[in-house]
């Protein structure tokens, strides 16, 4: 995972005021919980006593509750009471949580991981304009794929796979009907000129700060007629927005740990249907079908494909691309160098040996099933190691972890 960014963990409507909610994020456990002035507080879920998860705890006024032994935590992080010593005991200064920052964002939960900064020196959220411009009406859903994060963007930073990987399921063929048929035909050639588009043309990358735009054609190439032009835009640390003449997306792939990723994915309303379905709750109903068939039928399509890929972490050289994967190069090589600079040495100067006094770097396989967490110090982040080699193989290798953030 890239140190000292902002990362979505879920959707913002998703942390009610009356109950706590856990998650687990980038090698962690973590809980979300409202205040009762409503605002986001965000927290390492285990608690100090005896390890258990405050995500299946309660809301107890302005604290969390321990659903355990009933410690009770503060939005500092803090124990304010212990019931077994009773309303007047001295609480030990041991027994409190890591909170880190959190912010309400795009109708999402972003959660900082990172160093430890002053509120006040901490970036803004990142995100194109694809999304802050948006006004469509959207639908949102989550769900946990068996796969690392970077294997996921790549799946969605080019689409000529899906001549291949999406052709067989019997629901594929209302994609066939609506979207690449022609009214001439009913919509019945759809398959048909599915399967023709292969080629990529007129693709063209640009970059700016750490955003990457990609545009392309995906057409059938003695058939110009029969062409999808796409725009994919991609903003670190974790979001793409895929806009065509069909459909609009935005997807944020967040590392759950090294094996599993969290894809919140957005459909927007389609255009074509507005004119028609004049009531916002009709025109919610079909990016909501559209969400339901994508978690259901093309995703897992997709899945099955990334779950066997191997490496299951990406990284530069170790896939041999074409000219049309220039947008997947460029993203390894930012991440590459984005991995550097919060390591804060160039990798040139780092030794490859530990120095004197320096514990040894884990075996190999040890990083890959992602390391030993229980010897992990409080608030590191235990899900590196295997991201940490990957990085490594391009030449940079991030050691900084992140301490606990006073919120």
């Amino acid at each position: 995972m890239i140190p000292n960014q902002w990362y979505p963990i879920a959707e913002a409507k998703e942390v009610r005021a009356d109950r706590p909610l856990g998650l687990r994020r980038l090698g962690e456990e973590i809980v979300l919980w409202r205040d009762i002035d409503g605002n986001l507080v965000c927290q390492g879920a285990r608690c100090p006593h005896k390890g258990a998860n405050l995500g299946d705890g309660r809301m107890k006024g302005n604290t969390l509750e321990c659903p355990y032994h009933g410690f009770r935590y503060g939005a500092d992080g803090v124990c304010k009471a212990v019931p077994a010593l009773g309303s007047d005991a001295r609480i030990p200064s041991s027994l409190r949580i890591p909170t880190y920052p959190v912010r309400e964002k795009f109708g999402l939960a972003w959660m900082w991981w990172g160093d430890e900064r002053p509120a006040a020196e901490l970036p803004d959220v990142q995100a194109p304009p694809e999304v802050t411009g948006n006004h469509k009406l959207y639908a949102t859903k989550r769900w946990t794929r068996p796969v690392h994060y970077t294997r996921y963007i790549e799946s969605l930073l080019e689409f000529y796979h899906v001549t291949y990987v999406h052709r067989d399921h019997w629901f594929n063929y209302i994609d066939y009907l609506l979207l690449y048929g022609t009214p001439s035909k009913l919509g019945l050639d759809g398959r048909e000129r599915y399967l023709a588009a292969t080629r990529i043309t007129n693709h063209r990358v640009e970059t700016e700060d750490q955003t990457i735009r990609y545009s392309f054609d995906h057409c059938q190439e003695d058939d110009p007629t029969n062409s999808t032009h796409y725009v994919i835009t991609f903003t670190f640390p974790c979001m793409v927005h895929v806009q065509t003449e069909q459909f609009e997306t935005t997807s944020w792939l967040v590392p759950v740990d090294d094996g599993h990723t969290e894809h919140i994915l957005r459909w927007y309303e389609y255009e074509q249907v507005k004119p028609v379905l004049r009531l916002e709750f009709l025109r919610r109903l079909l990016p909501w079908a559209s969400l339901y068939m994508e978690k259901w039928v093309q995703d897992p399509q997709d899945v099955r494909i990334m779950e066997h890929q191997e490496p299951k972490i990406s990284a530069g050289g170790i896939n041999k691309f074409i000219p049309v994967d220039e947008m997947n190069a460029k993203y390894l090589s930012m991440r590459a160098k984005l991995l550097q600079d919060a390591a804060g040495t160039p990798a040139a100067a780092r030794p490859t040996a530990p120095a004197a006094g320096q514990s040894p770097r884990p075996a190999a396989d040890e990083e890959a099933a992602g390391g030993t967490e229980g010897g992990t110090p409080a608030g590191a982040h235990t899900g590196r190691r295997a991201d940490e080699r990957a990085a490594e193989e391009v030449g940079e290798r991030s050691g900084k972890r992140r301490a606990p953030v006073a919120r």
